[in-house]
């Protein structure tokens, strides 16, 4: 019998730390969801000289995304990836090999342009997500044209 009062009273403690999640905290920030209402497409300086990315031409981009942030400086919330540093996104225009309002900002562009491109979650990868990209969320590009070949 008196063994069984501490193995209670342990037991009880145990219950109490596990409903409580241990003690441990999580130390991520949480990620405020957000997206703007509209694509919006702004070219960034000159539009560029080159060839226009139209129809269904090869094209190679080198791109920056962010999350959107309704708060942000530029809605640029958090930085997911960038392909500055590395080979450049290569797709054919029409073949849907990326997201819907990637390309949309893309055609028109002149070789040699920039633009900042914000797309609406449903745009992008809607109530999915994908990877570090939550459900819902908008983005935010930079995307520079490198080349649009037929």
């Amino acid at each position: 019998m008196k063994l069984k009062l501490p193995l209670i009273a342990a037991f009880v403690a145990m219950l109490s730390l596990t409903a409580c999640g241990g003690g441990s905290e999580n130390t991520q920030p949480a990620v405020v969801v957000a997206s703007p209402a509209t694509l919006i497409v702004t070219d960034i300086g000159a539009p560029g000289t080159g060839a226009v990315a139209s129809g269904t031409k090869l094209v190679q981009v080198h791109y920056t995304v962010w999350l959107y942030s309704a708060t942000a400086a530029d809605n640029k919330g958090t930085l997911i990836e960038s392909s500055v540093n590395s080979a450049p996104l290569e797709f054919r225009l029409g073949a849907n090999k990326v997201i819907p309002g990637f390309e949309t900002g893309v055609t028109g562009m002149l070789v040699g342009g920039k633009r900042n491109v914000k797309i609406p979650s449903n745009l992008a990868y809607g109530a999915a997500g994908s990877g570090p990209i939550p459900p819902n969320a908008g983005l935010v590009f930079e995307i520079s044209l490198l080349s649009a070949i037929n």
